[in-house]
């Protein structure tokens, strides 16, 4: 599966290279008005550059997960973790996090990498190496404090709550993510971002009256200053219940005029009307239950542990190899379903677009994705097989051309 899931990701990758390769000296005739060849151009670079180094990425990352599994290397941290601690509890919690930063460290020099070079490169990168640590630093700080508690009572319900632990494993996982997405606009993107109420009156006062028009209760309107790490503009909705806010990257008010901007929010509120948010959560809980089933049976087999190069203990609990295991190579299993999730965001992203046309001028929002296209250097031309089985957005050419039917 490893190997074919390779296989597909580059033969996907060569398709990408060659097809936005073929076309970059080239704009698409519906962008020629509004796109410059020298933005084109860009754009291709940027993608080109991207499908280089997820390439090494990709290549990289199956190495280590082949290392880890088929030739030991889990095997190699757990009897380490077995030397160092005397307590079964502490050796598990000691196993996944000696997994966590390994990996992590790994991952360190392409996420240097990617932020310092390649983003930078193509002058997206505005972030610091001081600030990068302050990241890292508060990242760590945060996965202690929520990770190791839903760790331990998770490790806890597989020792002690008998057969059906993955049931309740589950909805102690649907509680901790429901805690996150309620803490996540007031105290954890704060931690990181600085967050100011929308000085723009009149602005603020359209977005309002959109709101009101939509039947959308809105908790406030803030501008992150997303400019501190990145030129990449973006805005979008947190937040649950009563307590949903928007907030606009101060890149992107720099660009958008306000008729754009109310376009796109036009666009996430569609998401909303359509449930598109709801549905999701529904959808990704319901998958959830099915893999916390799933690994409660695997964990109980012994050809699981082994046929992946780990030797479950027999003096102990094996809950901690089970986890890390299931983790390290359910994606592997998972991803011929990619295309099917991409097909199920683009549908929304079309319903998302129809509600906003419907709401606001269509031309508006045509305005605003094309300046997002153009300042993200997002590629006009992607290869129509490997946008359908990666894209969650529609290609430029076909979105922008059903906005224009429908403003006709």
């Amino acid at each position: 599966m490893l190997l074919a899931g390779v296989v597909t990701r580059l033969w996907l990758a060569t398709r990408q290279t060659r097809h936005v390769a073929r076309h970059r000296n080239t704009v698409p005739p519906e962008f020629a008005d509004r796109i410059g060849e020298t933005s084109h151009r860009r754009a291709a670079d940027y993608t080109l550059a991207r499908i280089r180094f997820d390439v090494v990425s990709l290549l990289f990352d199956s190495a280590v997960l082949v290392g880890l599994t088929l030739l030991g290397g889990l095997q190699a941290l757990s009897e380490l973790a077995s030397a160092v601690a005397s307590s079964d509890f502490v050796r598990q919690l000691l196993l996944v996090g000696m997994v966590a930063a390994l990996l992590a460290l790994l991952d360190l020099p392409f996420t240097l990498w990617r932020q310092f070079v390649l983003e930078s490169r193509f002058g997206f990168n505005r972030m610091t190496l001081r600030l990068f640590a302050s990241d890292a630093a508060k990242g760590v700080v945060l996965a202690v404090v929520l990770g190791l508690p839903l760790l331990s009572a998770l490790l806890w319900l597989m020792a002690e709550a008998g057969r059906y632990w993955w049931l309740w494993g589950w909805g102690l996982w649907v509680v901790f993510n429901v805690c996150v997405m309620l803490l996540f606009p007031t105290v954890i993107a704060p931690m990181f971002n600085k967050f100011t109420p929308l000085a723009d009156q009149s602005l603020a006062e359209r977005i309002h009256a959109l709101a009101r028009r939509t039947g959308f209760s809105l908790n406030g309107l803030f501008v992150m200053d997303g400019s501190k790490r990145s030129a990449h503009g973006n805005a979008y909705f947190t937040g649950l219940g009563k307590n949903k806010r928007i907030v606009f990257f101060d890149t992107l008010l720099s660009r958008l005029a306000p008729e754009e901007i109310e376009a796109v929010l036009a666009h996430e509120l569609g998401h909303f009307k359509h449930r598109h948010i709801t549905k999701r959560l529904v959808f990704a809980f319901a998958v959830s239950l099915a893999f916390f089933a799933l690994l409660g049976w695997l964990a109980q087999q012994t050809w699981f542990y082994t046929g992946l190069g780990v030797m479950p203990a027999l003096d102990g609990r094996n809950d901690a190899l089970a986890l890390i295991l299931f983790f390290l190579v359910t994606p592997v299993f998972t991803f011929p379903f990619t295309p099917v999730a991409s097909w199920y965001s683009r549908k929304h992203e079309f319903e998302a677009d129809r509600y906003a046309s419907e709401q606001t001028d269509p031309a508006n929002l045509i305005s605003a994705l094309v300046k997002l296209y153009d300042d993200n250097a997002a590629t006009l031309t992607p290869d129509p097989v490997h946008s359908a089985f990666y894209d969650s957005h529609p290609p430029a050419t076909l979105r922008i051309g059903r906005l224009r039917a429908a403003a006709s």
